[in-house]
């Protein structure tokens, strides 16, 4: 049964009407006393609440009903439905423990999905209760059909990880996926969509720190011929490229202000208007977000956007960093090595006992990016079929060097990568080309640090 609490008599005739054609039992009540004997004497499946009812306009009313439900039905979702002048409240109301927030007017379509999601994952977390847990027992021996096999590694800290991929996957919920740089946030978003009934459809990966903010509407939902000086044909944006598939948006935390609020737009309707086009162009896409910015910080900074936060995070997948995960190195190790020598057309190559011995102790500040790197490196600079430890050592970056020197000291992990960079720009003369592929780490990825952690260089 889904519990409708709404004081305009509109709203829940028209909720109740629309949701009983979709095969829902429906209770609708106009009141947070109504709706407490409501949910006392039932047990409903699902909420949906507005957040302002007729004694007041603060939204106080609706922060206290929330409260008291989460009391009563603490496991029940609750779908919030608000106007975009009061979103803020909606904000507050999820903080409490609500579901993400629905628009008014709300488009059915849109409505119906995410009630459907949100029955879903209490399905799922219900069956975990009584059965299944979180465990790695549970990846392990339940023959589900679960695609990972373009995921190397086993260690407990990933299959965490891959339990939390697979109850979501088949969900339309969308996920942030938070981690260092180099964690492979990317293959998660993949394993999301690969294991999802979107998988026979387009995987558009977007890298937002790497468009800027006039080019983005372009970039993201597409114009049309001579909507400006340089549109000489018309062009299809990101989001309609991603239409019944997976967008992945990362680095979504480098995205500027006056970009957020454009995409929140689109995330909560899944409608934009191409460049240059009055007519609104609507899309059926999960959302799949990363960044490796801690965004509470940012939220405090005033430099991302809260509503926008909750709206991209209602499952968050954190990634270990790969000194998390140490067993995972020799299998990482001997995959790289093997697509690097099929890639050249060479011989696969061996490593010594001491050589995986080094690899696994080594610091990785640039995580499984830089393990990658230096396989490479070593294979192709060695061009021995054994490798050794020896064989490693000169091509272990700086980065590595100088984080098992200041470990030790009681460094934070800015201290440590502040202090890598600076190392590596000695390295290589501030050559930022080398210095990137010496770290792992992308051109824009490494000036974003540069300035990040305020470090002077010769341009």
């Amino acid at each position: 049964m889904i519990l409708i609490i709404d004081d305009d008599i509109s709203i829940r005739a028209s909720l109740s009407f629309m949701l009983k054609r979709a095969g829902y039992e429906v209770v609708a009540v106009a009141s947070p006393k109504e709706a407490i004997a409501t949910i006392r004497d039932t047990s409903p499946q699902l909420i949906l609440m507005d957040m302002n009812f007729s004694l007041s306009t603060s939204g106080d009313e609706g922060i206290t009903l929330l409260k008291q439900v989460k009391l009563f039905r603490e496991d029940v979702p609750i779908i919030l439905m608000t106007a975009w002048g009061s979103i803020d409240l909606a904000v507050k109301g999820m903080r409490a423990g609500a579901f993400p927030f629905i628009t008014k007017p709300w488009n059915n379509a849109s409505l119906l999905q995410r009630i459907e999601t949100a029955l879903e994952l209490n399905t799922i977390d219900d069956k975990n209760d009584k059965g299944c847990s979180q465990s790695v027992d549970c990846i392990k021996n339940e023959d589900d059909g679960f695609d990972r096999s373009f995921i190397i590694g086993n260690s407990d800290e990933l299959n965490k990880v891959l339990d939390v991929v697979k109850r979501v996957a088949k969900t339309n919920a969308s996920v942030l996926i938070t981690g260092e740089s180099g964690t492979g946030k990317e293959l998660i978003a993949e394993a999301l969509h690969r294991n999802s009934m979107r998988k026979d459809n387009n995987f558009v990966k977007v890298n937002l720190g790497g468009i800027s903010q006039s080019l983005f509407e372009s970039e993201m939902f597409g114009h049309k011929k001579g909507a400006f000086t340089d549109a000489s044909t018309d062009r299809i944006g990101r989001f309609e490229l991603a239409d019944k598939g997976t967008i992945f948006l990362d680095e979504i935390g480098d995205l500027d202000i006056s970009s957020q609020v454009k995409l929140l737009r689109v995330l909560q309707d899944q409608t934009f208007e191409p460049l240059g086009d009055s007519h609104p162009h609507k899309v059926d896409l999960r959302v799949v977000s990363a960044t490796n910015a801690d965004l509470n910080k940012r939220i405090t900074e005033h430099s991302f956007r809260e509503d926008l936060f909750y709206r991209i995070n209602l499952i968050t997948v954190h990634l270990p960093a790969l000194r998390d995960r140490r067993e995972d190195i020799p299998l990482l190790a001997k995959h790289f090595a093997y697509k690097q020598c099929e890639a050249n057309n060479i011989p696969q190559v061996e490593f010594s006992s001491d050589a995986i011995t080094l690899l696994t102790r080594l610091p990785y500040s640039g995580n499984i990016r830089e393990l990658k790197n230096i396989v490479e490196r070593t294979i192709i600079i060695s061009g021995k079929q054994t490798l050794m430890a020896d064989d490693f050592e000169p091509q272990i970056n700086s980065c590595s060097r100088t984080t098992a020197t200041v470990n030790s000291d009681g460094l934070t992990l800015d201290d440590i990568e502040r202090h890598s960079i600076i190392a590596s720009l000695k390295k290589h003369n501030n050559n930022l080309s080398h210095v990137a592929l010496d770290l792992g780490l992308s051109r824009a990825a490494l000036y974003r640090r540069l300035e990040k952690y305020d470090i002077n260089y010769k341009k």
